[in-house]
C-alpha cells in the first residue's frame, strides 16, 4: 500500500520535475556557497533545446517588481502540513437546519493563503468564478504579513506551522515604509494560486479603488496574462466619498480577467429596467386594457423611465400583452449588398419596398420566418405574418419581429450604476445593528455571478469578509432555480471590542460571516419557498492531524520511540483524518459522507463508495473483504489498522481476489 503524502504539494518540486522530463540534459549538479553538492540547470543547454541565444541577465527590461517579490513567488509553491477541520455545530444543512452536515456550500475559518493550498489540488480548474474583495489598502486596512524568512528545511521541521512566525493580519499604515510592498507581497502568491482553481472558461472579479488599481493590474497581468485581461467595470456607488484633492469620489472598479480567453467566455446582465416592463405588462394583462391603449401606456413608461433603446423599441403588444419590436431588415455593411429579391404584401400581394442595400437575409431564410397562411391583422391595419411584421400596403418595407422576453440581456457593462446599500442590508438582517463596515451590495455580486450563464458553478471567494457572495448565490439560485455552490474563506480577524460587533456577541470577523449566512438563507427561504440549499459546512485552518516522526521518520531519537507509536495526534478523530484525506486525494469538500458499521468498525463512504476509509483499530479479514466487494476506488486507512500481522500479510491477496483496481492508501 502506498503512503499519503498529507501536505500540500511542493509546486516548485513539481515544476523541476516537469522541467526535467522535458530537457533532461539540462538538469546538472553544481556546488553552492557552502560546498554542497546541488541539483542545477545547465543554461547552455536549454538555451540550445529552445532554440534562443539570448538570456535575460535582468538588467534595462520591461518588468514589474517589489522588494521581496522573489520570496514572494517561493511562498506560493511551498508546501504547508496543516489540514482543515469539520466544524459540525458551525454548520448548517441545505434546509437551514443548524448542525446539518448534508449542505454543498462551504466556509472556511482561517489565512486565506493556507486555505488556497489545501483547495489547489482538490478545486483544481473546477472553480468557474471567483470574486474577491481584498482589502484596498487606504492607509488604514488590515493585510496579511507573510513571513519571508522561512526557508524549506523549516518548512518540513515544523510541519508548516508557521502562523507563529508570520502569517498574520496587520494595520498597513502610510507611514511603513513598506506600504505597498507589503500589500503586494499579501496579494500575489493568493491570485497566483487561485489561478489554478480556475476552469479554462473560468473568470475572476476583483473589486478594488484607486489606492491600489495600477498595482493590481500589473500583477493580474503577470499571473492571469495581459492577454486574458476582459476589462474595468466602474461601480458607479451613488454615495460621494469626500477626499483632500477636491473632489467627491463616487466610484469603484472591478477587474476582470479570465483564465483563457480562447474560451470566448462572454458576461451578460439584463437590460436596465425590463422587469419593471414586465410588470408593467403583467399588471395591463390584469386590468385587460385594450391593446390600442396598453401600448400607449407602454410608451408612456418608456418615456417617463427615459430607458435605452434596447428596451423602448420593443412598444408593440400581442394579444398575450407580450411586448415585441419591429427590427430593420435591411442589409447592415455599408461598403457591400445584400441579395435581392421580392417579397409580395400579405394583403395587396404586391411586391413591398425592397432595402436600397438589399436584405439581411437569403430568401430561403426569409420564406421560413414568413407564414401567409395565418396572416393577422392587427388594429392599426398593419399585419403579422408569422415572424414579419407588414404595413398596412405595400409602400413601406417589412421588418422581422423580435420579443423582448427574447433578446432580455446584453453584454455586461463596463460602467455600472448601484446603491452602496450593502451596510443597509446586513443592519436589517441584524436587527438595525451596524455590525460591519462598508460590505458589498448584493445587487452588485448577483450581477457579476449572473453574468456567467451556466447556474450550476462553483463560486469562490477568499476574502469573505460579512459573506455577501453567499447571500448573493443563494437568492440568485432561488431567483432563477440554480444550483450555484459557494466556497468563502475568511480570517478570524478579531473584532474591535468598541465596536457594535463586539457588544452583539460576535467575537471575530467569522462569527459575523456565518451568521450573516444563517439568516440570510432563513429570510430568502420565508421570502420565496424555493427548494435550494440555504446551508454551508463549516471548517477551519488547523495544524496537521500528524506528528512529527509522520513527516520526518529518520529525525527521531530511539529515546523517543515510545511517544510515537501512534502517528496521530491524540486530539484528532476519524472524521478529522477523513477531511485531510479527502483534501490528499482530491475530493471535494461538499461530496457526500455517510457513516455506517461493518464487522463493528467505524467505516466511511465517500460519493456512494468512491472512497471508503475505516481508521479504526483490529480489523479483521471479514471487514477488509467486505469493504473490497463494494469495490471504491480509493481505500485508506491507518498503518497500525489491522487486527493482526495475518490480516495485514493477506491485505493485498483480498482485495486483489474482489477488488483489484482499488487504489489503497494508509497513513
Amino acid at each position: 500500500m502506498e503512503k499519503l503524502k498529507m501536505h500540500t504539494p511542493d509546486l516548485a518540486e513539481e515544476n523541476y520535475k516537469k522541467l526535467a522530463a522535458l530537457f533532461p540534459d539540462a538538469i546538472t549538479e553544481t556546488v553552492d556557497d557552502e560546498g554542497n553538492v546541488v541539483r542545477a540547470i545547465d543554461k547552455d543547454v536549454l538555451m540550445q533545446e529552445i532554440n534562443t541565444q539570448v538570456v535575460d541577465d535582468g538588467q534595462e527590461r520591461y518588468q514589474f517588481t517589489w522588494p521581496d517579490k522573489g520570496k514572494s513567488v517561493v511562498l506560493a509553491n511551498a508546501p504547508i502540513a496543516k489540514t482543515l477541520r469539520f466544524e459540525k455545530e458551525k454548520s448548517v444543512g441545505r434546509d437551514g437546519t443548524p448542525g446539518g452536515t448534508d449542505s454543498e456550500n462551504v466556509y472556511i475559518e482561517g489565512d486565506n493563503l493556507d486555505a488556497l493550498k489545501l483547495l489547489q489540488e482538490t478545486y483544481l480548474g473546477k472553480v468557474k468564478l471567483i470574486y474577491i474583495d481584498p482589502p484596498y489598502n487606504t492607509g488604514s486596512d488590515f493585510v496579511y504579513r507573510d513571513s519571508f524568512n522561512i526557508d524549506q528545511d523549516e518548512y518540513e521541521g515544523n510541519s508548516g506551522q508557521t502562523d507563529e512566525d508570520g502569517n498574520q493580519l496587520v494595520q498597513n499604515l502610510e507611514s511603513n515604509g513598506r506600504f505597498h510592498t507589503d500589500w503586494l507581497n499579501m496579494i500575489y502568491p493568493r491570485l497566483k494560486i487561485a489561478k489554478d482553481l480556475l476552469s479554462n472558461d473560468g473568470a475572476v472579479f476583483i473589486s478594488i479603488d484607486n489606492c491600489e488599481f495600477e498595482n493590481l493590474t500589473k500583477i493580474c497581468n503577470e499571473v492571469f496574462g495581459a492577454g486574458n485581461f476582459v476589462d474595468c467595470i466602474t461601480w458607479n456607488t451613488r454615495v460621494p466619498k469626500n477626499d483632500n484633492k477636491g473632489l467627491g469620489n463616487i466610484h469603484q472598479y472591478i477587474l476582470v480577467y479570465v483564465k483563457d480567453k480562447d474560451a470566448n467566455r462572454q458576461f451578460t446582465m439584463q437590460k436596465d429596467g425590463i422587469e419593471d416592463v414586465f410588470a408593467l405588462c403583467e399588471d395591463l394583462k390584469r386590468r385587460k386594457v385594450p391593446i390600442p391603449k396598453a401600448e400607449k401606456e407602454l410608451k408612456a413608461f418608456y418615456k417617463k423611465n427615459n430607458y435605452d433603446r434596447g428596451i423602448t423599441l420593443y412598444n408593440s403588444l400581442d394579444n398575450n400583452y407580450q411586448p415585441w419590436g419591429k427590427i430593420n431588415m435591411s442589409w447592415p455593411n455599408s461598403d457591400t449588398f445584400g441579395p435581392t429579391y421580392d417579397v409580395l404584401h400579405p394583403a395587396t400581394h404586391k411586391p413591398t419596398k425592397k432595402p436600397d442595400r438589399g436584405w439581411r437575409w437569403n430568401l430561403q431564410t426569409f420564406e421560413s420566418h414568413l407564414d401567409y397562411g395565418h396572416t393577422v391583422k392587427r388594429y392599426d391595419g398593419s399585419y403579422v405574418c408569422g415572424d414579419i411584421w407588414f404595413a398596412k400596403d405595400e409602400n413601406t418595407q417589412p421588418s422581422s419581429i423580435k420579443y423582448l422576453c427574447d433578446v432580455g440581456k446584453m453584454l455586461l457593462r463596463t460602467v455600472v450604476s448601484l446603491k452602496s446599500d450593502g451596510g443597509m442590508e446586513v443592519e436589517k438582517l441584524f436587527g438595525g445593528k451596524s455590525i460591519f463596515s462598508n460590505p458589498k451590495p448584493t445587487a452588485l455580486i448577483q450581477l457579476l455571478i449572473n453574468a456567467l450563464e451556466e447556474k450550476d458553478e462553483i463560486i469562490f471567494d477568499f476574502f469573505s469578509g460579512s459573506a455577501t457572495t453567499a447571500h448573493a448565490a443563494m437568492r440568485l439560485n432561488a431567483e432563477d432555480g440554480g444550483r450555484r455552490k459557494f466556497i468563502l474563506v475568511q480570517l478570524p480577524e478579531i473584532t474591535d471590542e468598541k465596536s457594535e460587533a463586539y457588544k452583539a456577541g460576535y467575537k471575530t470577523i467569522c462569527e459575523i460571516g456565518e451568521e450573516r449566512i444563517r439568516r440570510a438563507g432563513k429570510e430568502v427561504k420565508e421570502e420565496t419557498g424555493a427548494d435550494i440549499d440555504y446551508g454551508f459546512r463549516c471548517f477551519k485552518v488547523d495544524s496537521s492531524n500528524m506528528k512529527d516522526v509522520y513527516y520526518r521518520p529518520a529525525d527521531i531519537g530511539q529515546m523517543n520511540l515510545d511517544d510515537y507509536m501512534d502517528n496521530i495526534k491524540e486530539d484528532r478523530t476519524p472524521e478529522d483524518l477523513l477531511i485531510q484525506v479527502m483534501l490528499d486525494l482530491g475530493v471535494q469538500l461538499s461530496s457526500k459522507v455517510e457513516l455506517t458499521e461493518i464487522g463493528g468498525k467505524k467505516v466511511f463512504s465517500v460519493e456512494d463508495g468512491y472512497l471508503i476509509a475505516c481508521f479504526d483499530k483490529d480489523v479483521t479479514e471479514d471487514v477488509v473483504t467486505e469493504i473490497a466487494k463494494r469495490h471504491p476506488f480509493y481505500f485508506v486507512s491507518r498503518d497500525s489498522s489491522m487486527a493482526s500481522d495475518s490480516v495485514a500479510a493477506n491485505f493485498e491477496e483480498i482485495f486483489k481476489t474482489y477488488s483489484p483496481e482499488t487504489v489503497r492508501k494508509v497513513l
